[in-house]
């Protein structure tokens, strides 16, 4: 998926602002990471990641400085992956997109997977989620330095959608992941893949009838304006790594090396917090805006979705997914 093209004018960027990737300032012992990521300035993952660099930047005493590039300046999260491994930045926020190279990132994102919030941060902390990390690191050549929840995708209408059964000539926007293809089409639905800048152009004129997206993004993208209903389907419950280069990683001293990783572990305490608080408030800005909230049968949803999971998860992961589901179930029991 790498374009060469892409590579060459990402490392043009680079060299013309100063900031390669990995430069050591022999004169001042400095090395200065670049950190590039799709969200823009607004966003919690940005925000999050100036409290990351910060936090770097203090307790190695400026040895190590992380320049940042939000909003999709040096490409999009597949080129952004590939620019580390070829060595042009040197850290990135990314999450189920990484299936590409290894198949338990799909785990990341797969429907109904979780049955709230606290099993979610469960399997992310457990066994189940080290692997997925493990698998990171030794498939793509990334180290998973701390995660950042994501809050779930629900789906948008201007009829209400409860039931699979009222999806039936429904026209969704799916960003291009073949699970998400497959389980809307299970649903009942005709996915259509279209770029998100394109998404609210869709609606606009009739194009598409809804799309799935976290609140965060229905809000910022401002799909409320061609919308009158959030369905709460929250189907897809998933989270994100932000990641830096093994070899980066590697090459830095002992020492500075373990601050790093208190640096990641204070900012991934942070990112929850903000998350939190910035999802209420997003909730309370639609609801302000005149969308109406639509709860919906979540578990026939789950039942439709289904075979789709099993068609696009491989057999290890699949037996993940079924851990993960059962690690839930004897949770609610416990309880």
């Amino acid at each position: 998926m790498w374009k060469k093209t892409s590579f060459l004018t990402l490392s043009a960027t680079l060299i013309l602002s100063g900031c390669a990737a990995g430069d050591q300032d022999t004169e001042d012992d400095v090395t200065r990471w670049t950190m590039t990521h799709v969200s823009d300035q607004s966003h919690p993952w940005h925000e999050t990641s100036e409290v990351f660099a910060e936090l770097v930047e203090e307790k190695t005493n400026g040895q190590i400085v992380i320049d940042i590039y939000p909003n999709s300046q040096l490409g999009d999260e597949v080129d952004s992956i590939n620019s580390i491994k070829y060595g042009a930045t040197d850290v990135t926020i990314t999450g189920e997109t990484l299936e590409v190279w290894t198949p338990s990132a799909i785990l990341m994102a797969t429907p109904y997977a979780f049955e709230d919030e606290e099993h979610k941060q469960r399997v992310i902390e457990g066994e189940i989620g080290e692997t997925i990390e493990q698998d990171i690191i030794d498939d793509v050549g990334l180290t998973p330095l701390f995660y950042m929840d994501r809050s779930p995708r629900n789906l948008t209408s201007n009829v209400p959608i409860t039931h699979p059964d009222d999806l039936n000539g429904f026209n969704v926007r799916v960003p291009n992941v073949p699970l998400f293809l497959d389980a809307w089409e299970e649903a009942g639905a005709n996915p259509q893949v279209i770029g998100l800048d394109e998404t609210f152009t869709g609606l606009q004129q009739g194009m598409i009838d809804g799309q799935e997206n976290p609140n965060d993004l229905t809000e910022s993208n401002g799909f409320y304006e061609v919308q009158d209903y959030l369905n709460l389907t929250e189907h897809v419950p998933s989270w994100i790594y932000v990641v830096v280069g093994n070899e980066q990683l590697e090459e830095l001293p002992d020492d500075q090396r373990d601050q790093v990783l208190e640096a990641a572990e204070e900012a991934e305490t942070y990112a929850q917090e903000l998350m939190e608080e910035d999802a209420e408030e997003v909730d309370e800005r639609l609801k302000e805006a005149g969308i109406t909230f639509n709860e919906v049968d979540q578990d026939a949803f789950q039942e439709v979705m289904l075979p789709a999971i099993q068609d696009n998860l491989g057999e290890e992961q699949y037996e993940l997914y079924l851990e993960i589901i059962e690690e839930g179930n004897g949770e609610e029991e416990d309880r």
